[in-house]
């Protein structure tokens, strides 16, 4: 009986030892695909291929996205990138670095198109006057070259409930303009100077990457927008088409035209637990439609809470 008890010991130890050598591999296996999915270039990227990354929504200073465009600037297997875009602006800073980053991909002898979508407004033009060549369908909408800088006003509604604000300040223009109180002359002149600067700052990069007349850009960048039509006719774009039209570029630049495009997603996108996210989720019941115009109404109030100089067009002018 001690000698079967003791056999047994032995099998139940062979077990166990199975079981958690299993795993150990099993964990070292999630890992590896984690890793895959969440720090790795995107599959299929090691053969040659035309990469492609999409910007959408509000753009703001977006770290991850530039780490991903760096990836691509490094990567030897992406001979090209094409920058889809789908924006209505955000940020002049948060513009500006995505801009010099596309820019540091063309920098590495990659040709860079930039694919206007339905619209690519504001700093959504901005990012893309990167590409070498900029193509739009008949439709979209783009321009709306400017600068704004917006502050709200309470004081009249604390006066209507009986709450003052005081304040004593080093110095008359420190924290100017407030949302308590009239802003004096002098706080609307600084706020002017700086949106004029961060202004200027654009129209010669348009000017710059448009090969255009700084006179020219001038009378361009009253705020107007352009259909894709218009914005051939002066010159904000270079071509109307999509895909075949974008490929023909990347012949012309001497690129293979069977090379396969590979998108480069965010890491989240990516990961093999998004299945489980709430967009993944509305997707598998069939209210991704709904999500989308929730996520679309959510935008107005988004644009309250976008730090610094904005770069944004504001459909109600608001």
């Amino acid at each position: 009986m001690d000698q079967m008890a003791i056999a047994d010991r032995r099998q139940l130890r062979r077990k166990l030892t199975f079981w958690r050598v299993a795993a150990v591999l099993l964990l070292i296996a999630a890992l590896f695909v984690v890793y895959r999915f969440a720090v790795a270039e995107p599959e299929s990227s090691a053969r040659p291929h035309i990469a492609k990354i999409e910007i959408s929504g509000l753009i703001q200073d977006d770290t991850e996205l530039l780490e991903r465009l760096q990836k691509i600037a490094d990567s030897t297997s992406a001979k090209g990138l094409i920058v889809s875009i789908s924006s209505p602006g955000g940020t002049t800073y948060g513009g500006e670095r995505i801009f010099k980053a596309i820019r540091a991909v063309a920098d590495k002898k990659k040709p860079v198109v930039s694919d206007v979508r339905t619209l690519a407004a504001s700093a959504g033009y901005m990012i893309a006057t990167a590409g070498d060549t900029i193509v739009a369908g008949d439709t979209s909408i783009t321009g709306s070259i400017g600068v704004i800088f917006q502050y709200p006003q309470v004081g009249p509604l604390l006066d209507k409930l009986g709450v003052s604000l005081q304040e004593i300040k080093s110095s008359p223009m420190k924290a100017e303009p407030s949302p308590f109180h009239e802003p004096p002359e002098e706080s609307k002149v600084m706020i002017r100077n700086m949106v004029m600067d961060s202004y200027n700052w654009f129209v010669d990069l348009v000017a710059d990457r448009r090969k255009l007349p700084r006179d020219e850009v001038l009378k361009l960048a009253d705020g107007s927008i352009f259909t894709g039509r218009q914005a051939v006719a002066v010159k904000l774009i270079d071509t109307l088409g999509g895909e075949t039209e974008i490929k023909s570029y990347f012949e012309s630049r001497g690129l293979d035209k069977d090379l396969p495009i590979i998108e480069w997603t965010a890491p989240s996108k990516r990961s093999p637990f998004s299945i489980f996210s709430v967009a993944g989720l509305a997707k598998m019941l069939g209210l991704d439609e709904f999500f989308s115009i929730a996520a679309s109404r959510q935008l107005g109030t988004d644009k309250l809470f976008l730090d610094g100089l904005v770069s944004v067009w504001q459909v109600d002018g608001r």
